[in-house]
Order: C-alpha cells, then structure tokens, then sequence
C-alpha cells in the first residue's frame, strides 16, 4: 500500500528547500527508489513538504538511509530544524 508523508518546516524557505533537495534527492532530478510522488511549496507558517512512497518500507529507506543522515550531518542551506511530519496510508490515488 502507498504511503504519504508531509512535512512542514516552519519558517522554511524555498531556498533551504532547494538546498535540501539538491542533498538528498538524486542529481538527475528523478525521485528517490520508491518514491512516486513529490510537491512542495510555501505554506503559511514556512514550507510544506508532500511525499508519496510505492510503500512504507520505501519511505523508511529513505527516510533511514539517505534523509536522515544528511539532516544529522548538516546541509549547507539548507533547513536548520527537523520538519513537524504527518504520516498516513494512501487509499485513494488518482491521476489526471
């Protein structure tokens, strides 16, 4: 089953966004392994982050294997604090 995660950074930029992504998404501009979905942009408080995964075990790859790491280690401007995250299963997935 999909699965969804949103993350919101308050006071976030686009510019920390961008900064983030270009760490831990790959180069070419494709998504991560796993993940099928990806929108982001500027929220009321800061900047809203929405990933969709194949699966919950892809998103915890990620998440484990990439994400965090680089979170911990630093990004060079990128965002300075962890994201309020919402988690849930996709059961509804559409197209246009």
């Amino acid at each position: 089953m999909a699965h969804g995660v949103v993350h919101q950074f308050a006071g976030g930029t686009e510019d920390q966004y961008k900064a983030s992504i270009a760490a831990v998404h790959p180069a070419d501009g494709s998504l991560p392994a796993g993940q099928v979905f990806h929108a982001a942009g500027p929220s009321a408080d800061g900047w809203t982050i929405v990933a969709i995964h194949d699966s919950k075990e892809s998103w915890e790859q990620f998440r484990d294997g990439t994400l965090m790491p680089r979170m911990e280690a630093g990004i060079e401007g990128g965002f300075e604090t962890p994201p309020q995250e919402t988690a849930f299963e996709v059961s509804n997935q559409a197209s246009s």
